[in-house]
């Protein structure tokens, strides 16, 4: 097997162990040393990555400090939006690392305390109009605002399914036709399991959105449209499309694995099969969100780091980092920074791929 751990001596290894995984921090949430830049880590597994791989990547680490952040979406006016979980909140960075807060609360909205560890909002994406879609996670929805504005008009594309209440929507993308595609496992539920008091759906479902890009703001959502298109994956969790339209990934946290099914001219789905499995594989870390790059890799939380898998499934790289990654996002002018969320801190890296932005 072709394997490589990209590094100069052991002691560079310490010396920027030490670097990247520093904790100061600024009263805003902004680490003081935001602007540091590391050398990657990276476990090359096949010749494919040199395609890929700058020969000495480095991480960026743009922002620090949070809890548990996930969700990152590029807005093309040059900036990234993210989900901070824990403080129900969605916030606002730029690359020179400058936060701010976009939304807060931006899940649940209750009276009372949450009484969980996921109150917030989950992935996010957008629509070809521009317009902000995102997975509620504790708000049990999967809302569009209609502006970006945070405190302007909300539409609901979807909110329960055969008059059940979704458990709470974790990621999203949007499929050629216009449909809306969403994984909904129990995360965000006050328990995270599946005997949540809470819980009214049985399954952890996929389903299909019709019709999200063209229902008219303000409209209630049509419930009974709501389509199941996957009922038998525990854990469900990150999704994408292939750019050619024909596949919909999914991945399944726990047993670790990443699925394909075959997407439909009519936005439905073929039988699924495994396209890779990593349940094997015991470090730290597990199959969560994941993006694609124009030619169809999948880049993808996985043990140990972001994995980059082939079409074919074939696992071609790691880029190894300290913590558990969640989610990434596609930004930059030229579409080749992979922005990461890794448990409380927000890193990028400049790729050689292009990547399949939304």
């Amino acid at each position: 097997m072709f394997r490589e751990i990209t590094s100069t001596t052991a002691a560079m290894l310490v010396l920027l162990a030490a670097i990247g995984t520093g904790n100061g921090q600024a009263s805003n949430g902004v680490s003081k040393d935001s602007s540091t830049t590391f050398a990657a880590r990276v476990e090359r597994l096949d010749p494919a990555a040199d395609a890929i791989l700058p020969q000495n990547p480095t991480w960026h680490r743009v922002a620090t400090g949070f809890t548990w952040v996930e969700g990152p979406v590029w807005i093309h006016s040059g900036y990234l939006l993210f989900a901070e979980i824990p403080s129900n909140s969605i916030r606002k960075v730029t690359p020179a690392g400058e936060l701010s807060t976009w939304l807060q609360p931006s899940g649940y909205r209750g009276a009372e305390p949450y009484g969980g560890k996921e109150p917030g909002t989950n992935g996010m994406t957008l629509d070809t109009k521009g317009r902000l879609t995102v997975a509620g996670h504790a708000a049990r929805s999967i809302m569009r605002f209609e502006s970006m504005d945070p405190h302007g008009p909300v539409t609901i594309l979807a909110d329960s399914y055969e008059g059940k209440k979704l458990n709470s929507p974790n990621d999203l993308v949007y499929g050629p036709d216009g449909s809306v595609y969403f994984t909904d496992p129990p995360y965000g539920l006050r328990t995270q399991s599946d005997n949540d008091p809470q819980k009214e759906l049985k399954v952890n479902g996929v389903y299909r959105v019709p019709h999200a890009l063209t229902q008219k703001p303000g409209a209630e959502p049509d419930r009974k449209a709501l389509h199941l298109l996957v009922s038998d994956l525990e854990r469900p969790n990150g999704i994408a499309i292939s750019p050619d339209g024909k596949w919909l990934y999914v991945t399944n946290t726990s047993p670790k694995k990443w699925m394909r099914y075959p997407l439909k001219s009519d936005g439905t789905i073929g039988p699924g099969s495994v396209l890779l499995d990593a349940s094997s594989d015991h470090r730290n870390g597990s199959p969560d969100g994941m993006k694609l790059d124009v030619k169809g890799n999948i880049y993808s939380s996985g043990p140990g780091g972001v994995w980059i898998i082939s079409p074919e499934g074939k696992h071609i790289a790691t880029l190894l980092t300290d913590k558990s990654t969640a989610n990434m996002a596609w930004g930059g002018q030229d579409g080749q920074t992979l922005y990461i969320t890794s448990t409380d801190t927000i890193m990028s890296i400049h790729l050689n791929a292009k990547g399949q932005r939304p």
